[in-house]
């Protein structure tokens, strides 16, 4: 390769690594409406899912000026908000947890980094049981295969997935049977929001019941194509359906979040963080 096509290459590999660093800043929010025939009173709900202990400016402030500005009656939080890689980070995430939890219900499911801490005691000690003490401390409500009523009309449900769901190239299967074991039955007659952390279950969790289903986990796809989508998820998969965005199937719904922060593949293109704002409205 000549000296001209090395530096080409440079160039190249330069401003993609200049365009990431300056997208993994760049919060936007987006908003959708369902309506429901359960839903007895129009709620707003904003959808926050894997910070990785990423900071928006200090305190995580432009965050948390996204979250007033949506006015949510409610804070679901999906998981993955801390880094566990051999030591658990967990600073920004009970700092942004904090603030939350002073000014709006804060309902919390684990991801799999919250659950690593679980899985590996011989490497995190008691770091699960002290993050969690800490959540509840703040007046938030964890999800940890629980489910929690919300006003007349919404009952939330948070499942904690085996390890097995997580496993790369070839992650476990989920039944609807496994679901209800870890879980208990949907609500019928209550808007049934379900945290699934992954969204490669959403057959099995529409099938248990949920009306909608927040996932997260894929980070977007990491690099998103036009038309293509995703381009790789953390458990390499590539160009899957599921790595973002909004799905419809039997009535029920699922919504991916593209996350707010980066871990292992510490890169966004075309993939901006993302706050998910859901407004519930009554079925006109």
């Amino acid at each position: 390769m000549g000296f001209a096509a090395v530096a080409l290459c440079a160039a190249v590999g330069a401003g993609l690594y200049l365009r990431s660093e300056y997208e993994k800043e760049q919060l936007v929010v987006e908003r959708t409406v369902l309506e429901s025939a359960k839903i007895k009173a129009d709620r707003t709900i904003v959808f926050l899912s894997d910070l990785h202990e990423h900071r928006f400016g200090d305190g995580n402030e432009r965050l948390l000026a996204a979250v007033d500005e949506a006015a949510p009656d409610l804070v679901l939080i999906g998981g993955d908000m801390i880094v566990s890689k051999g030591k658990a980070d967990m600073a920004a995430s009970l700092e942004l947890m904090g603030k939350l939890a002073g000014k709006y219900p804060v309902f919390c499911g684990n991801g799999n980094h919250e659950n690593r801490l679980l899985w590996e005691p011989q490497v995190y000690g008691d770091s699960y049981e002290t993050y969690m003490h800490s959540l509840k401390k703040l007046g938030i409500r964890i999800l940890d295969s629980r489910t929690e009523w919300y006003g007349e009309d919404i009952a939330v449900t948070g499942i904690d997935l085996e390890p097995g769901a997580y496993r790369k190239f070839r992650p476990d299967r989920l039944t609807e049977e496994e679901m209800e074991r870890k879980v208990g039955k949907a609500s019928k007659e209550r808007f049934q929001i379900l945290l699934c952390h992954s969204p490669l279950y959403f057959s099995s969790c529409r099938s248990w019941g949920a009306d909608l289903t927040l996932s997260g986990h894929f980070h977007g796809g990491t690099i998103r194509l036009p038309y293509l989508g995703g381009v790789m998820t953390p458990q390499y998969q590539f160009f899957l359906p599921y790595c973002a965005g909004e799905f419809r199937s039997d009535g029920k719904h699922m919504i991916v979040s593209r996350g707010l922060g980066t871990h292992s593949i510490n890169i966004r293109l075309n993939n901006k963080p993302q706050v998910v704002v859901v407004d519930l409205k009554m079925k006109s």
